[in-house]
């Protein structure tokens, strides 16, 4: 059994493009956008193999920091 490494970044931006480049292997040979995958996943449209599930989780991961930088975004503004 593999052990999950813990990644700290500088910066929400920093993490955010890291999930980004986790799902880039995934995703090329499937030719579909993390956002009509992520769809199609939470519907049972898809299997629920690791490299799915994995997929899945960066993609939350994805979009909860994208709303944490749209808020700073908005604050700061």
């Amino acid at each position: 059994m593999s052990q999950k490494q813990r990644i700290t970044y500088d910066s929400e931006l920093d993490a955010l493009v890291a999930c980004g480049e986790a799902a880039e292997p995934i995703r090329g040979p499937l030719s579909i956008s993390s956002e009509d995958f992520f769809h199609r996943f939470s519907s049972g449209q898809m299997e629920d193999t690791v490299e799915f599930v994995e997929w899945s989780n960066a993609y939350r991961h994805f979009l909860s920091l994208r709303g944490i930088i749209e808020k700073q975004v908005c604050h700061a503004g």
